[in-house]
């Protein structure tokens, strides 16, 4: 039936990771998605079309993954161990489960995840598929049938008649064929007559060992299978309902694993390649494939994922096609191929990298195809400026035989100028659309900010004013304050149109070291513009000094007085950032000569109140004079957000 898939081999443990499905950026595969499954192996696939759900069996875990067609997980069925088989109900109400390791077949809604049945077998079920209301499901190397229309639930086994099937057996049907059951396994291939009761065989033959799925064509007319019969290479194979000749079958990749047939008739087979296409699209009859989908390398191997045994599902109404693939650490992956029963078209587009303002330019392209469209394809143009983000739509463009176009255009806008071509795709091929870009000439405005480079005290306020010259019709400024640090971002002072003169201005309290920016964005003939000034602030620095006992001057300076046997408090007062310190510097007057004492400086934390105490040991001598001051150096502080700053020298003495 066309809304499942059957016998997919069981895959190993699966690792979360995420992966992303490359498409091209130029058609409609990028509508295509692809989501980790969270499973541990692939029993089966089954589509609801009436919901919009992707059933998943996961026989390792013993559990049904449910999701959307993104391949969002919207319920997980567990405490189903080995299920396998999926099929749905006519009217998609229910799901049918075959649980191998219960016996048992388990019938679930598909409006609420709920299990509504579960039927006692006899045997353990693979696959399954429901013809006429009657559920059919393989057991051992045979298949069998249950009823559920009566009051009681009707099993019947070992209905392969006179065909011996060995392995697994694989079956097939198709919901617009009523009454045939296809069933395969070895090198056996069987049709049967499944309207009464029992299966009655109507004509039996060969396939390849190699096949691990099976498919009846919409007509019935046809049976394929995933690999074809010997001589045929490396292809799907095709044989007649009626006496199960082989036909000409449809060429794919090395390794041939999965073949499904969407309601409209398109097939799609499945290969095992690392380093080939994955996915095969061919119309009925067609010999070479109208798309093909090539999975990328989610793991670390050399080569790409592979499609895991039998994943291939369509969408009842042919517009997606389901695929679940595998990397080599067991990671699967659902894939949602959508529209891929037509072909993908390569659109290109092609324009110079630079061109002048109100100057004419050529633009040129190509549109092929597996089918080249016709001369005279209309494709639309659109261009986006500055002037009209929105897009302005341009005259269209039309194909010449061998899918070229070019046309010419003169941008009245600078700056970054787009051209998005469209081609809006036909009955056999997807919309596709692609985009160049051409950096088109603006003229630089005058622009500057003054302040730069100049030293200002610690809190003062300095106006900064930006002035802009000539521009086309943008008279907007925005200027922007770095303050020097990492605690402090850098801020929005002001968004404003200059005035008369061409100027705008913003006030900045210096109490660090500042970076101003002016910003103007541009317009359609002026390029945007940018400019810096970095102004200097102060620190601010004050020392207090205690414990003396009177003040006087000596000459024209003041001192402090100390007596000999006591120890002076210096007290400094500094604007606080983290791990900042204060240079203390003490010097001594000898001889008319001010020396310093000791090491000359020596720096101290300041607190987080910003202050620093430093108590200097008493000399025990008088007629020493002596001086101290703190200062902040940049850089040798702990920080660079103020320029150095010394603050003012404190004069003592010592007596007796």
């Amino acid at each position: 039936m066309r809304t499942r898939s059957t016998s997919i081999a069981t895959a190993l443990a699966v690792g979360l990771s995420s992966v992303v499905l490359a498409t091209g950026a130029a058609s409609q595969a990028s509508a295509d998605s692809a989501r980790i499954l969270s499973v541990a192996s692939v029993g089966d696939l089954v589509v609801d079309g009436v919901h919009q759900r992707v059933y998943v069996s996961d026989p390792s875990s013993g559990k049904i993954v449910v999701t959307d067609y993104a391949g969002t997980v919207k319920a997980t069925l567990t405490g189903l161990s080995g299920v396998s088989g999926l099929a749905l109900s006519a009217d998609s109400s229910q799901v049918y489960a075959a649980v191998k390791d219960a016996r048992r077949i388990v019938s679930v809604e598909t409006a609420t995840y709920t299990t509504t049945a579960s039927y006692d077998l006899g045997a353990a079920p693979r696959e399954l598929e429901v013809v006429d209301g009657r559920i059919w499901f393989s057991h051992d190397s045979s298949f069998g049938s249950l009823d559920v229309s009566g009051p009681q639930p009707v099993v019947r086994l070992s209905q392969n008649g006179a065909v011996t099937f060995s392995g697994a057996t694989l079956l097939a049907s198709d919901p617009a064929v009523p009454g045939v059951l296809v069933a395969g396994g070895g090198s056996a291939l069987a049709v049967y007559d499944v309207t009464a009761d029992g299966a009655v065989l109507r004509v039996k033959g060969d396939m390849s060992t190699s096949v691990d799925q099976l498919d009846l064509t919409p007509d019935g007319k046809r049976v394929l299978t995933s690999w074809g019969p010997m001589g045929h290479g490396y292809s799907l194979g095709e044989y007649s309902t009626g006496d199960l000749a082989a036909q000409s079958g449809y060429p794919i990749e090395a390794y041939p694993n999965a073949v499904r047939v969407a309601a409209d008739g398109t097939i799609a087979g499945g290969s095992e390649s690392w380093y080939g296409d994955d996915v095969h699209i061919h119309k009925p009859g067609g010999r070479t494939p109208v798309r093909e989908y090539d999975f990328p390398n989610t793991g670390t191997s050399s080569g790409a994922d592979t499609l895991v045994d039998g994943a291939l599902a369509w969408s009842p109404d042919s517009t997606r096609l389901f695929a679940v693939s595998v990397n080599n650490h067991n990671v699967h992956t659902l894939r949602t191929l959508t529209d891929p029963v037509r072909e993908l078209p390569a659109l290109t587009v092609s324009a110079p990298a630079k061109a002048e303002r109100a100057k004419k330019l050529t633009v040129t392209g190509r549109l092929t195809s597996k089918t080249v469209p016709a001369a005279g394809t209309a494709l639309t143009v659109v261009r986006t400026d500055v002037e009209r983000p929105g897009g302005k739509q341009l005259p269209a463009v039309k194909t010449a035989a061998n899918g070229t176009f070019s046309f010419t255009d003169t941008p009245t806008a600078g700056g970054k100028v787009r051209y998005k071509v469209t081609y809006a795709g036909d009955a056999t091929r997807a919309a596709a659309t692609a985009t160049a870009a051409v950096t088109v000439s603006r003229k630089t405005p005058a622009m500057s900010l003054n302040n730069n480079g100049k030293l200002y005290a610690y809190g003062k306020d300095v106006t900064f004013t930006a002035h802009l010259g000539a521009t086309y019709t943008n008279r907007t400024v925005a200027l922007y304050a770095d303050p020097f640090g990492s605690d402090k971002p850098k801020k929005l002072l002001k968004t404003a149109k200059v005035n008369a003169k061409g100027n705008v201005a913003a006030v900045v309290d210096m109490t660090r070291d500042t970076t101003v920016t002016a910003v103007f964005t541009g317009d359609a003939r002026t390029a945007p513009r940018t400019v810096t000034a970095t102004a200097l602030a102060e620190a601010k620095v004050t020392t207090a000094v205690s414990r003396h006992y009177r003040t006087g001057r000596i000459g024209s300076t003041t001192y402090y007085y100390f007596r000999k046997s006591t120890d002076p408090l210096f007290t400094t007062t500094m604007n606080y950032y983290g791990g900042r310190k204060q240079r203390f510097q003490v010097q001594v007057l000898y001889r008319g000569t001010w020396y310093d004492a000791g090491d000359g400086a020596e720096y101290f934390a300041l607190g987080r109140n910003g202050k620093s105490a430093v108590s200097l040991p008493a000399p025990g001598e008088a007629g020493i004079h002596a001086r101290m001051r703190s200062s902040y150096i940049n850089g040798a502080s702990g920080d660079s957000v103020n320029s150095t700053t010394h603050g003012a020298w404190k004069y003592f003495t010592f007596t007796n």
